[in-house]
């Protein structure tokens, strides 16, 4: 039970992975070790592990780290009488990353509303024939979309998430 639970997080760790790398654009190591981090949850992960499971060099996953560490993804705690470093996600990092979402959606929305007054203005002019006339139904659907996609993120109760 327990190797097959080590064979399924390594297999979502490299999932996780790509999908880090390719959409923050950070190193395929250090978005590995994000990855194994998160995967790891609350009890945190040891530079010893991330070594060993990672299969990297020391001065790789040290590197990494300092760098995560130093964009405020990951953070550290420590045990007393224990002298490793225990290494956790960011404790505001779910919020910081749900506010930026829905600030990028704000700006698409807003975009999409002023392409779709100026292209309804363009519409109700007397000169503008039937053929000429742009279709709205994209802009209107996606700003629906948007503000029902909105609604539904700031929902969420992000206080209360225990990683």
């Amino acid at each position: 039970m327990k190797k097959n639970m080590c064979s399924k997080k390594s297999t979502l760790v490299e999932k996780l992975g790509v999908h880090i790398e390719s959409n923050n654009g950070y190193s395929p190591i250090a978005s590995r070790v994000l990855a194994y981090i998160i995967l790891t949850g609350k009890i945190g992960t040891t530079f010893e592990d991330l070594v060993s499971l990672l299969c990297a060099s020391k001065s790789t996953i040290s590197t990494q780290l300092n760098y995560l560490t130093d964009i405020k993804e990951i953070e550290y705690f420590t045990k007393t009488g224990d002298r490793k470093k225990y290494y956790v996600i960011t404790s505001n990092k779910i919020k910081s990353h749900i506010s930026n979402m829905i600030q990028k959606w704000e700006v698409e929305k807003e975009l999409h509303q002023e392409v779709r007054d100026y292209k309804k203005e363009i519409n109700d002019l007397e000169t503008t024939t039937e053929e000429e006339k742009f279709d709205l139904t994209f802009h209107n659907n996606y700003i629906q979309f948007l503000n029902q996609a909105i609604t539904s993120i700031s929902k969420l109760n992000v206080d209360n998430i225990n990683l």
